[in-house]
């Protein structure tokens, strides 16, 4: 997907958002008798607007990456005294606070029935049924072999969770991992007999930024046929006469039972810097192959050398249909975006002190990437996405960082406890701390975004 298309999603996701967010401070402020002057999507120069009912001024502007709602009273111009009801600045500081919390509030709901929408709507994901493990990983560590179905997963291994695909299980990993607790998995037989637990070790990854290495780490892949899927004109697979297609039934004389299996012995393929030989047998077109094929050495991304032939590796997939009724529909869509809120504040205090890394955090640029890339996927996984950003809009607004709406809620909290607002110099000197934060996690989350989008 070209960048045109990416921008043209990433712009698709603010224009929903953003408005979404700016019409809970509008309602809250009209309900509570303040005066709305404008309201705009986009910041900068007005493109268009009109006047309509109260006097607001409905307005979009030329730099469509936000918006605004401007209310009488917010900043130091003089309100005259016929005005002062109508003023956000006279009004009660529960008023206030109320007006504040709504932007989230509202972002956070639609956070609730875009997740609601998506699971009554139903979608395929795979299925939780696990391939061969890499060597060294979690999942090998834990006992966990080709064939294991996942079927519930629990935090303390005592109140567990049913899940119905990998997606599921993927995201109770990333919670685990950003919490800094282990995973407990209950597994059954490919035709769901027998029972046992186990146990992911995935505090010890915690704090990971996600990356292609970290999966490995972990070691949870989906079962598939060993088959080649396409093979790269010009490697390593090519020239040993491989074809899309071939399924490879051994591998230096070991049966390979599945994918997995395939890719960890064709990543273990040398001794040091030395790549070494491997003999294969595969099945085409109803004959058995005989092929020789020697790997190349590249390096992971984390400074380990591994062996590839160039190739992918994998059938699809087995895939279920995952969704849920009315009432199912909606808890999960609360239950999710609640899991969503705490995992993320926790993360960020995790950051704050050291425990997790800063490469969580995500930009603009990474945005636009899954706003494409979800879009190009289907309804279901677009309204995920944008599920997602909306609860993550709702959490990072309610920060108490000046600037933020949850600042100005601390401004409300210490004005309500003491009986006197935060006094105008004091409030210049946190906006402006308020203002070098934002700027510096701004500048960190698009940092992350180069080094992760140039690979």
């Amino acid at each position: 997907m070209d960048l045109i298309q990416k921008a043209f999603w990433f712009l698709i996701a603010i224009g929903i958002l953003v408005p979404i967010h700016e019409w809970g401070h509008y309602r809250v402020a009209r309900a509570c008798g303040v005066k709305v002057l404008r309201f705009s999507v986009g910041f900068g120069r007005v493109l268009w607007s009109r006047v309509g009912r109260g006097g607001t001024e409905w307005a979009i502007s030329a730099v469509p990456l936000g918006g605004y709602v401007r209310m009488l009273g917010m900043g130091d111009e003089p309100v005259a005294p016929h005005e002062r009801d109508v003023a956000f600045k006279h009004r009660p500081v529960g008023q206030r606070a109320a007006i504040l919390i709504a932007g989230p509030a509202a972002n956070w709901l639609l956070a609730i029935l875009l997740f609601a929408l998506v699971a009554w709507l139903g979608s395929e994901q795979p299925k939780a049924l696990l391939g061969t493990p890499p060597a060294a990983s979690l999942a090998e560590s834990a006992g966990l072999h080709a064939g294991d179905w996942v079927r519930a997963v629990s935090s303390d291994g005592q109140q567990w969770e049913d899940v119905a695909s990998m997606t599921e299980v993927q995201s109770a990993i990333g919670r685990a991992m950003a919490l800094g607790e282990g995973l407990h998995l209950s597994v059954s037989d490919t035709q769901g007999h027998g029972s046992r637990s186990l146990r992911l070790e995935t505090e010890r990854l915690a704090g990971r930024a996600p990356e292609p290495r970290l999966f490995n780490k972990i070691g949870l892949v989906p079962l598939a046929e060993p088959v080649v899927s396409h093979v790269v004109d010009g490697g390593a697979g090519a020239a040993a006469g491989l074809r899309a297609g071939d399924r490879v039934l051994s591998i230096d004389g070991q049966v390979v039972p599945d994918a997995g299996f395939l890719r960890d012995a064709i990543r273990r393929a040398h001794d040091g810097e030395q790549p070494r030989a491997l003999a294969l047998r595969v099945e085409r077109g109803g004959q058995v192959v005989e092929l020789a094929a020697t790997p190349r050495l590249v390096d992971d991304g984390g400074g380990q050398r591994v062996a590839r032939l160039e190739i992918g590796i994998g059938s699809p997939p087995q895939t279920v249909t995952v969704s849920y009724g009315f009432t199912d529909g909606l808890g999960h869509g609360i239950q999710q975006s609640w899991d969503m809120a705490v995992t993320t504040v926790k993360l960020i205090g995790r950051i704050l002190v050291g425990e997790a890394s800063v490469k969580n955090f995500s930009g603009p640029l990474t945005i636009a990437d899954y706003a494409g890339k979800s879009a190009q996927a289907g309804l279901s996984p677009f309204l995920d996405f944008l599920a997602t950003i909306s609860m993550s809009l709702a959490v990072l607004n309610l920060l108490p960082l000046p600037m933020l709406d949850g600042g100005h809620l601390m401004y409300y909290l210490f004005e309500g406890l003491s009986g006197r607002p935060v006094s105008e110099w004091w409030q210049q000197k946190l906006q402006t701390a308020g203002f070098l934060i934002l700027m510096l996690m701004l500048a960190l989350a698009l940092s992350n975004d180069v080094a992760r989008l140039a690979g």
